[in-house]
């Protein structure tokens, strides 16, 4: 179920991940079957929660599991989005990778029992984020916001409205729109601080309408 971004803001994303501990105290959920139910209208992002340190092992066996049971057209991407930092050792520079989120990863997918059972039921992997048994889908601003894929999202503001920044140096603060470039998912806004108007671009998910 699609999500507008109106909602969506830093506080959710981190909720969103917070909700999954809750999971790793029900080790046993991984051999009782999920409830029955059709098959979702179109694939959905959904975050797994799995020990420290598996997060890769969890990624590669579940796409070995989807390779060997044809499981490609309910299985569609598996994730544990990495960033590129630098570390300075020895005083030199390093580009490293690192996880964004440890201890979780992402699949993209139909949620079926199935595919329900084969991801909770993968060698590492302690439960969905979701109440009990059932994983709660991503929306689309919140795939956009934690970097699993550059999804298209609606942002439902016009030049000239009011806007509240969500994430970045600028949280909390209100601007004025004065520029919205739908196929860039970028939106300019005019902030002012110190009593001086600054001009600022942010991305769809990094604002509200207010």
């Amino acid at each position: 179920m699609a999500v507008d971004n109106e909602n969506i803001n830093t506080e959710s994303l981190s909720e969103i991940l917070e909700e999954t501990t809750t999971q790793a105290a029900q080790p046993e959920e991984s051999k009782r079957t999920y409830n029955k139910q059709e098959k979702t209208d179109k694939p959905y992002w959904y975050v797994v929660y799995t020990y420290s340190g598996y997060e890769n092992k969890v990624m590669t066996n579940l796409l070995k599991t989807v390779e060997n049971n044809g499981l490609h057209d309910n299985i569609l991407d598996v994730k544990v989005p990495m960033e590129e930092t630098i570390e300075i050792k020895n005083g030199k520079k390093k580009h490293v990778q690192r996880k964004l989120y440890p201890g979780y990863v992402m699949v993209k997918m139909f949620l079926t029992d199935e595919t329900w059972y084969v991801v909770r039921n993968t060698r590492g992997v302690t439960g969905f984020v979701g109440p009990g048994s059932k994983p709660i889908p991503l929306s689309d601003a919140e795939v956009r916001a934690m970097g699993v894929e550059n999804v298209h999202i609606k942002l439902d503001v016009a030049v000239g409205e009011n806007v509240m920044i969500t994430s970045g140096p600028l949280e909390s603060f209100i601007g004025i729109v004065d520029e919205v470039n739908t196929e860039k998912q970028k939106v300019k806004v005019t902030v002012s601080m110190f009593g001086r108007d600054t001009s600022v671009e942010l991305d769809f998910v990094q604002v509200k309408r207010i």
